[in-house]
């Protein structure tokens, strides 16, 4: 075995001695211990006495519990054990489980991006642990602290295989304390059963990984090739209960909330003042340990965090992600339904819509509900059940949603499952056409005169995903159909998907159909009204390269083809990509792509302004092509870059792209971040020659770990328009908050203001 590229420093600058020669004995030791393998186990004994979250592990439990040692790197190889080790060790009581965690280190100082909760996983030193309480290889929670003692937790869904598998923004109550010494740094956590659904099972998978970002270094007690996620369950071990699992008890929990403000329209009528005052809830009731049954009466999501804006050059939806924390806890039910371009449900359609500006506005929820959890080892389930109010100003009525996902386990790693969606617009009446003016609510049936209310759509699906024990193959297919008043004709889309992962190799290839009458008005298809029906292909090929003497953790060539043709068989659209990149030691990035871009357009269309200037008319074709290079600069910096540009052309004329994140960090108690995104655009004369550019300074400052305060700025001169909003956030109790939030947008010529708003929120969570 070669490891001369660790002697030339795993973080791309000469590594200090005494760790270059524990890197070196590592590598040649390598064989001495063994690898810690998929499967391996770890036991769990119950406390006898009281442990104290102190940082100090001088408890008798903890002294005699079992220990997850001898983690392997991962990466920036994974053919050596990790010079700085960790060890793990559980323990529980009828209340809680505990974890501790021994992080061996020196002196250099710790990576901290700041201390705000739920951190940015890749640029922190933190230790984690996923633990899957159904034993079912698929689904589960994690959670996460870094040295400085914050904390994330979220949810594992889909075997943990890809980033999208993990969701931060499920948010719960547990507790920890971490204390820094000179040759380690000591972590405890206490996380109450209350806080996550599990089965009464003699065996969980778990599995336990460190991310030492100040020296580029993932480590994982399971040893995980370098092409793999250590937190994929594929490469989990088992947590062995040598005593039961506790009985589970009542669990509730109620999160009641107040909040209120005062708010303006100059758009509308300026005098007039709102103000508003109002309370809700929240409820989580455990109807089974792994059964949960959410409740909401009246949300209120207005400390949710905007949106960040994009330049939208194409004439398809852009996605943007769901970040409200009802409809999140087992989301992969329902996110899952299709493929990306055909979503059967996507959970911002409920009490989101845009307004005239195009931006996202909040609709009234009266009340929800979603069951969703285990029923056993096999089969998963949920249902959700939501009503919106009338909201005239954006002319839509009450609406009710009703979506509904079973799920069937089997094998090690595969399932199907079954989705039912159904809206319904409540109480429309034909004569209420100039009322509820939003499009899809009235409709002209068989191209007729007439306007007839469009009140119901529903959507049947089904899915089925497949991936080997070790992670080598994956696929995906799907098939759904939907029904409405409208449409009667190829009302059906399907899908199939298969990926090939090894050390060395990537590859993927998948075709997907979507009839011209599918409609799915609860879900996402970002090509609706651009295509009528689409037939899509799509591939691509990586080859990975590892070298041993460079600087270089992995350098790969890649190719991909995408084509989309009309149901009759006509081309409309093909993009050939090749590429090459290089991922660096020092976590830095470089990206070359060369584009082949053809489109036949199946509607008029101009990505500038189709009011100031000539459209594109459909039927006419474009090729053009275009160079795109990727940067990103070593993101342990205190001043770091990522960032892309584009040159080449654009339909009948050019486009210059630039777009990226300039971040600066004051550790660990802010950060200051500029986006930008800038586009000169230069058509044929007549139909436009703009330059187009989004900026978002951003100001995250951190006082502590319970107190944040973000200032988020946006100007986009596409959209004509200005946003200011400021955030200030007290955690005063685990998972309980206050809030005040302030936003206002002006337009940009001579900084009027449109709107704005001043509101505070109250939450605190009860469990009873």
């Amino acid at each position: 075995m070669n490891n001369g590229g660790l002697s030339r420093c795993l973080t791309g600058r000469l590594f200090p001695v005494s760790v270059w020669l524990l890197v070196l004995l590592a590598a040649v030791t390598n064989g001495l211990y063994g690898q810690n393998k998929p499967g391996t186990r770890i036991h769990i004994k119950k406390a006898q006495g009281e442990i104290k979250l102190d940082g100090v592990l001088d408890e008798p439990d903890w002294q005699v519990a079992d220990a997850a040692r001898n983690w392997y790197l991962n990466y920036p190889v994974d053919t050596a054990q990790a010079p700085f080790q960790t060890e793990a060790r559980l323990t529980f009581n009828d209340h809680f489980l505990y974890v501790s965690y021994i992080c061996y280190d020196d002196r250099s100082p710790d990576l901290i991006n700041s201390l705000r909760r739920d951190f940015d996983y890749e640029r922190n030193d933190n230790v984690g642990m996923n633990i899957g309480p159904f034993n079912d290889r698929l689904n589960g929670f994690f959670f996460v602290l870094t040295p400085a003692g914050v904390q994330m937790e979220g949810i594992v869904s889909g075997s943990g295989t890809s980033e999208t598998s993990f969701n931060i923004f499920w948010d719960n109550k547990w507790y920890s304390k971490v204390v820094r010494y000179e040759d380690k740094w000591v972590a405890e956590l206490a996380i109450p059963f209350k806080s996550f659904r599990y089965k009464q099972l003699p065996e969980w998978n778990i599995s336990f990984d460190r991310l030492d970002k100040k020296r580029n270094m993932k480590s994982a007690w399971i040893h995980t090739p370098i092409q793999y996620i250590t937190g994929s369950f594929a490469y989990s071990g088992q947590l062995v209960w040598d005593d039961p699992v506790p009985e589970p008890r009542t669990n509730i929990s109620l999160i009641p909330y107040v909040a209120g403000g005062s708010s303006v329209d100059n758009e509308t009528d300026p005098v007039k003042k709102a103000n508003d005052l109002q309370a809700g809830f929240d409820a989580k009731v455990s109807i089974t340990p792994s059964l949960n049954l959410d409740l909401t009466y009246n949300p209120d999501f207005s400390q949710v965090e905007v949106d960040q804006q994009v330049i939208n050059l194409t004439r398809f939806e852009f996605r943007f992600p769901e970040r409200r924390q009802f409809f999140l806890e087992n989301s992969d039910l329902f996110d899952n339904a299709g493929f990306p371009d055909a979503r059967l449900f996507f959970s911002r359609r409920i009490g989101l819509a845009k307004d005239s500006s195009g931006l996202y506005t909040n609709v009234p929820i009266s009340f929800g509900a979603r069951l969703s959890g285990s029923l056993n080892k096999k089969w998963r389930v949920s249902v959700l059940e939501m009503q919106t109010r009338e909201k005239l100003s954006l002319g839509l009525p009450v609406q009710n949603y009703t979506v509904a996902t079973v799920q069937h386990n089997f094998w090690k790693q595969s399932n199907i499952s079954i989705t039912y969606v159904d809206k319904r617009s409540l109480h429309v009446r034909p004569g209420d056409s100039l009322k509820y003016f939003n499009e899809g609510i009235f409709l002209k049936p068989n191209g007729g005169s007439s306007l007839k209310p469009n009140t119901y759509n529903q959507v049947l699906g089904a899915d089925l995903e497949l991936l080997s024990q070790d992670n080598r193959w994956y696929s995906s297919s799907y098939i759904a159909k939907s029904f409405d008043a409208f449409n009667n004709e190829q009302t059906g889309t399907a899908g199939t998907f298969i990926r090939y992962s090894v050390r060395h190799v990537e590859s993927f290839i998948g075709s997907s159909f979507i009839g011209k009458g599918f409609n799915a008005e609860a879900g996402f298809v970002p090509s609706r009204g651009v295509y009528p029906g689409q037939v899509n292909y799509f591939a691509s090929f990586i080859y990975k390269m590892y070298p041993v003497e460079k600087s270089i953790v992995v350098m790969s060539p890649e190719l991909s083809a995408f084509q989309t043709y009309l149901p009759d068989g006509t081309l409309t659209d093909r993009n050939y990509t090749v590429g090459y990149s290089l991922r660096f030691l020092n976590t830095a990035l470089l990206r070359v792509n060369y584009n082949y871009i053809y489109s036949k357009l199946t509607n008029d269309f101009n990505p500038i302004d189709p009011v100031k200037y000539n459209k594109f008319l459909a039927g006419e074709e474009f090729n053009w092509q275009n160079v795109n290079l990727v940067v990103q600069t070593d993101t342990r910096k205190t001043i770091n870059f990522t960032g892309q540009t584009t040159y080449g052309g654009f339909f009948n004329g050019t486009n210059w792209n630039v777009q990226g994140e300039l971040n600066a960090r004051y550790q660990p108690y802010g950060n200051i971040a500029l986006r930008v995104d800038y586009n000169d655009v230069r058509l044929a004369e007549g139909y436009g020659t703009e330059k187009l550019f989004l900026i978002g300074p951003r100001i995250d400052v951190t006082f502590t770990d319970k107190l944040f305060l973000t200032t988020f700025y946006q100007y986009n001169n596409l959209l004509d328009n200005m946003n200011l909003n400021v955030r200030f956030q007290w955690r005063y109790q685990p998972a309980s908050d206050f809030f005040i939030v302030y936003t206002e947008n002006y337009l940009p010529e001579n900084f009027a203001s449109k709107n704005r708003a001043l509101v505070f929120k109250f939450t605190y969570w009860f469990n009873l």
